[in-house]
């Protein structure tokens, strides 16, 4: 069994000691689990699932806390300090991830969120990261298909819209034209795949595409009719904003939900609103 760094393990308690208590880490040796983070009752031959990563010393060390960004992983992290080497950065443990100045976009300044990737230097073996996350996406054909429910982190915004990272693996793009809510670098959305382009790019959507996203939508449009005493004030003649605050979708859907609802003879459309059949 190899220890994985910056990632969490399944370890067997071996012996337990003032300070903590020691893990077997196989090949690696015994790991120390600091006395804080040592669950009530824990006791040898019991097994806990930590997260390993090196303390100041450079040794392996325990922790059950779960940080910020594991390694492999993306994340937008906050600056707590710089030195002559770099920026170090929160990540929820006591000792804070190192991003070195060769690592950076530009110089990364105290208080300020950045976008990183998390991963293992090859030379020194510890746990860093880096800035420069376009390089650690990957460059493989996806197998996405439209309509496809990921999750992602929102990574910078450009002319066109949001570029964000998918699945801690590709990159994608949010155009501004159909994005109807708030967005900043660093949130974590639901958003649907909706299209893979022939060049490998894929776009995205925060509404699910295609006439399923209607029909999702219609249900609940005339669940909110139903609930509001059978009529609302809202019409496809309503602004996009009032529209999009209600209901979070675009004034497109909204209008698409309408017209099906309306071919269904469920709705009566007035002009102050809409009705229940």
């Amino acid at each position: 069994m190899n220890i994985e760094l910056g990632k969490f393990n399944l370890l067997k308690v071996v012996k337990e000691v003032d300070f903590g208590v020691y893990l077997d880490g196989d090949e690696d040796g015994e790991i120390l689990l600091p006395k804080r983070y040592v669950p009530e009752e824990c006791r040898p031959g019991d097994e806990l699932n930590v997260f390993i990563y090196l303390d100041g010393d450079e040794r392996l060390v325990a922790t059950t806390l779960t940080p910020l960004v594991q390694v492999g992983e993306f994340a937008c992290l906050e600056v707590a300090w710089v030195n002559e080497y770099g920026a170090f950065l929160n990540w929820g443990l006591m000792k804070d991830l190192f991003v070195p100045f060769r690592e950076q976009k530009m110089k990364m300044q105290v208080g300020k969120r950045y976008v990183i990737h998390a991963h293992l230097d090859d030379e020194s073996y510890r746990i860093v990261a880096s800035a420069k996350v376009d390089r650690y996406l990957s460059k493989e054909p996806a197998s996405y298909q439209t309509g496809d429910e990921v999750d992602v982190l929102i990574w910078q915004k450009t002319d066109l819209g949001f570029k964000a990272i998918i699945e801690n693996k590709y990159s994608g793009l949010l155009y501004d034209s159909e994005i109807f809510q708030s967005l900043h670098t660093g949130d974590r959305v639901k958003a649907f795949i909706k299209q893979v382009r022939e060049d490998g790019k894929i776009d995205l959507v925060l509404q699910k595409p295609g006439l399923a996203k209607v029909s999702d939508f219609s249900k609940t449009l005339f669940q909110y009719i139903e609930e509001h005493g059978g009529r609302i004030s809202l019409n496809d003649k309503s602004p996009a904003e009032e529209i999009y605050s209600a209901f979070g979708v675009s004034k497109k859907t909204f209008k698409k939900a309408v017209g099906d609802l309306y071919k269904k003879r469920l709705i009566f459309l007035l002009e102050d609103g809409i009705a229940r059949a």
